[in-house]
C-alpha cells in the first residue's frame, strides 16, 4: 500500500515526466542553478581585473587576452551543470517513480490472488 505522499508523487510525475524528459526542458530549468553555481568564478576573475590587476605580475600581462577563453570555458561549465543535474534529478524521480508503480502492482497482484 502506498503513502499518501507516494500516491501524490506517482500521479505528479505521470503527468510531468515526459514534458521533462526533453532536452530543452532540462536546460531551462537547470540554468539557474548553473549561472548561481558559476557566478563566484565570473565575480573573483572580475574582481582581479578590475580592482587589483598587479596582484601578480604575469596576471596582468595576460589579463586582457585571457578574458574570451574563460567566458567560454565558464559557458561550457554552466551548459554541462545544467543540463546533467536536471538528467540525474530527472533520473532519480524516474527511478523512484519505477519503483513505486512496481511496490503498487506487487500490492494489487497480492490482493488479487
Amino acid at each position: 500500500m502506498l503513502s499518501q505522499k507516494e500516491i501524490e508523487f506517482v500521479n505528479h510525475w505521470n503527468t510531468v515526466r515526459l514534458e521533462h524528459s526533453s532536452f530543452g526542458s532540462k536546460m531551462k530549468r537547470g540554468l539557474p542553478m548553473a549561472i548561481l553555481f558559476s557566478m563566484p568564478i565570473l565575480f573573483s576573475v572580475a574582481a582581479v581585473y578590475f580592482f587589483s590587476p598587479e596582484w601578480y605580475t604575469k596576471v596582468g600581462q595576460k589579463a586582457s587576452g585571457s578574458f574570451l577563453p574563460i567566458f567560454i570555458a565558464v559557458f561550457i561549465c554552466i551548459l554541462f551543470f545544467a543540463y546533467f543535474r536536471m538528467h540525474f534529478k530527472w533520473e532519480m524521480n524516474e527511478q523512484l517513480y519505477q519503483e513505486l508503480m512496481a511496490k503498487e502492482n506487487k500490492n494489487t497482484d497480492t490482493i488479487n490472488q
